[in-house]
């Protein structure tokens, strides 16, 4: 049996999306955090996680996107605030129906740029454990090949079934983050998300292994209305 998707209904899966959705500021210029949430639940993730998320200006839902997002998606929250100022935080997040534990936030931030994390995580699915990392990577060259080297620790030292996910800001082919990573995770998408009114660049991605573990994976032009960014969904198979 098969679901309209075309993923058996028999197979363990789980499905993920990535997301930079730019504070909640789509292109009419107005923050709507209620038009994120309706299109990550169109989609129905088990696990997603969001860049970019933004409460340093007030919004009329919350003074605090990262809780309003945590309790509107899953309940489940794992939060790197990396820029905190007196009208709220900034930062990414990991949002998961399942519980999470062994989690660590790590520094990938470069020498005085933009402060940058990645969200580690173990997330207990209903068919086991899963090894998560959710980036959000820096816009310089350097600045990236000193991330991508750090990814490959915790790729290497994690649990054979692993995804790893964010905005890779990384639009060059054979770049340092698209050759390392490549290389470690078999399973990854290539769909093309920036500029979200006619995407040009493949900066957010999912990347996962073992071979085999990306099942199929899509995106969709409708959240260019939320934000300057379209999403990644994918199906990852969690049996082999």
């Amino acid at each position: 049996m098969a679901h309209a998707d075309g993923v058996s209904a028999d197979l363990a899966t789980v499905r993920v999306m990535t997301w930079n959705i730019h504070g909640g500021l789509g292109p009419d210029r107005r923050r709507d955090l209620q038009r994120v949430v309706a299109l990550v639940q169109r989609h129905a993730p088990d696990i997603v996680a969001l860049q970019e998320v933004d409460s340093r200006r007030r919004l009329t839902e919350t003074s605090d996107a990262f809780a309003f997002l945590a309790a509107a998606l899953g309940g489940n929250s794992r939060e790197s605030r990396l820029i905190t100022a007196p009208d709220g935080d900034y930062g990414h997040a990991v949002i998961s129906r399942w519980p999470m534990s062994e989690t660590h936030c790590h520094n990938i931030s470069y020498r005085r740029r933009e402060p940058r994390a990645v969200i580690e995580t173990l997330v207990h699915t209903p068919h086991g454990p899963l090894h998560l990392a959710a980036v959000h990577l820096g816009l310089s060259f350097a600045e990236r090949r000193h991330q991508a080297r750090f990814l490959t620790r915790i790729c290497e030292s994690g649990p054979h079934r692993t995804v790893m996910l964010g905005d890779f800001n990384d639009w060059i082919w054979r770049g340092s983050v698209q050759t390392t990573l490549n290389r470690l995770f078999p399973g990854h998408s290539h769909m093309k998300t920036y500029p979200a009114f006619y995407p040009l660049l493949a900066l957010d991605r999912v990347y996962c292994r073992p071979t085999g573990m990306l099942l199929k994976s899509w995106t969709d032009p409708t959240a260019r209305a939320a934000s300057d960014h379209l999403p990644v969904v994918a199906e990852l198979a969690m049996e082999e």
